[in-house]
This record gives C-alpha cells, structure tokens and sequence, in this order.
C-alpha cells in the first residue's frame, strides 16, 4: 500500500472513533480531506515510510542543500504539515529525523529570509516555529533526532524536541542566538535546561559556545556518539527496537504511547503529581488485552502479538 493509502486508512480510523455531531463531522471531515490532498512530503522535507519488517517506521527527511537545511517559510510550512499528519497515523510506530545534506542536520532559522521580514513578520515566524516544534514533541510516538554535522539554533531546537537525539562525531550543536541580538525563541530557553540542566544551560546559551558530538553526550543533550556517518545506522537499530515492541493491528503502541506522556507531562510538575500522573497511566494499562497477552507470551516463551486494544 502506497503512503497516501496508509495515512487515508490511519485518518479514516482516526475520525470513525472521535466524530459525534453532524458539525464536528464536518469540521473534522474538512481537515481529513486537506491532509488526504496536500502531499505528505514537500520539497524540503521529504516522508518515507520503511517497509516490510520495517513497516511502522518513518523517516522525516530534510533536503535544503542550498541553505544547509535552514528553515525558510516553505520548511516549516512542511514540517507542520507533516507532524499534524503524523499524529493522525495510526500506522507511525517511531519518526525519525535526518538530513541527506551532508555535514548538515539543520543550520536554523534561514536568515536570509529573515533580513527580508519585517518585525510582525518575524514575531510570526518564530511563534509559527515554537508551535510546530511544540507538534513534533507532542507526537503520541517515540522520535529520534539523527544529526550529522551542523545542528544550530533552530536546527538544535528541532532536536530538542525529539525523545533522542544520536550523533555522528562530527556533529556540532549549539544555541548562537545571543550573538545575533536575539535569544532561543522555539523551545531553547526551556528545553535545554530540562535536559542538561540550569547552569550548563545558561552558559551554552549567554556565550552561545558551540560543542561537539562527545561533549554533547558528556552533559545528557545526545543519547549516543557514533562514527562519522553512522547516526542514522544507530537510530535506525533503535528505531526497529522500539517498532518490535510496538508493531500492531488497528492502534498504536499503548504502553510506549503511556510511558511517553508519563515521562513528558510528569517532569514539568512535582514529584507527588508526577507519580499521581504515572499511577494514572499504568492503571489505563490494567485492563488492556496487550497486558495480558504480554504476560501470556512470557509465559508461553514466545514473542508477544500486541494489537493495541
């Protein structure tokens, strides 16, 4: 089945469960129809969908040689589309990101462009770019972040939002936005303290000091370092780790989709609340036949046939 068939089946199961009232039928109806005509993939962020053992995973591509991956207008119109499609798909078990530029994962805002906006313009821009890396974040299913090469400004904050984040050695990250009159303005100020921590934090981002791919790893911001052009080999193994656990029949991974709004939505409020927010989602875990059938297959020593029900 070819993409456009496997995100018709995905937004047709996606609306069948959630409409009620002839309005909202409607309303929903309008936005199916939108993301069924627009092309999942632009020419700057290009969608492929793995097959075979690897059916589940995606792989968001970007392809902006001519700015290193910079992100202009037509980007980041791509990159909202493609999550909001995303998060429809029942058939995504892991998104990865990467980058066919070579030496580039993304070099950030395209400034060029940006010298052209006016302050209105610009302001528009950057809020347009926070609430899409906000929608990559947000995904209901794990994502990785593969960078080789430049990830810079907004590129960094575009890895920021994923759950991992692998490295080739020669990958070089950092926040220059102090450098430019300006400060992190997608995510930066808040998610790289929530990673690394306040103080290292505050002195990547007043001196905007660029790091490489081992130092990245050494304060938490990488999950791995690997070779020069091996990141996306490593993130594809954890990508087909992570798609074992969650292949399914009609729905996504339950337990994977759980653990990810546990981890993302407990670490911004206390502890007690925190836990109260895990006991919540492990007890939607209780009656769910994955559950049994997991302890089932343990039991049986054979490999578990989830079917996210």
């Amino acid at each position: 089945m070819g993409a456009l068939g496997m995100v018709t089946r995905s937004l047709t199961r996606h609306y069948s469960k959630k409409t009620s009232g002839p309005f909202k039928l409607h309303h929903q109806y309008q936005s199916w129809r939108t993301l069924i005509l627009e092309p999942l993939s632009s020419e700057s962020v290009q969608v492929r969908r793995l097959s075979d053992a690897d059916s589940g995973i995606v792989e968001v591509n970007l392809h902006r040689p001519e700015t290193k991956n910079a992100i202009g207008n037509e980007m980041l119109r791509g990159l909202r589309h493609t999550f909001e499609t995303l998060e429809m798909d029942d058939d995504a078990n892991v998104v990865m990101i990467s980058s066919s530029v070579p030496k580039a994962f993304c070099a950030g805002a395209d400034l060029k462009e940006r010298k052209e906006m006016t302050a209105s313009e610009v302001q528009f821009f950057v809020n347009s770019l926070r609430s899409t890396f906000a929608l990559l974040e947000a995904l209901r299913v794990p994502t990785i972040a593969v960078i080789e090469g430049a990830a810079l400004g907004g590129g960094l904050e575009m890895a920021l939002s994923c759950d991992l984040r692998i490295c080739g050695e020669n990958a070089v990250l950092g926040l220059p936005e102090t450098g430019l009159a300006i400060i992190p303005g997608a995510g930066g100020t808040q998610r790289l303290p929530r990673l690394v921590g306040k103080a290292v934090a505050k002195e990547l981002i007043f001196t905007g000091r660029r790091i490489e791919a081992k130092e990245a790893m050494s304060i938490g911001l990488a999950n791995y370092t690997v070779p020069a052009g091996e990141a996306r080999p490593k993130a594809l193994e954890i990508a087909r780790e992570i798609n074992s656990k969650a292949r399914k029949i009609c729905q996504g991974p339950i337990a994977i989709r759980m653990a990810k709004k546990a981890i993302n939505d407990g670490i911004e409020v206390d502890l007690q609340a925190a836990l109260d927010l895990e006991e919540e989602c492990y007890e939607q875990l209780l009656n769910t036949n994955d559950r049994l059938e997991g302890l089932a297959a343990f039991a049986e020593k054979r490999k578990p046939m989830y079917r996210g029900e």
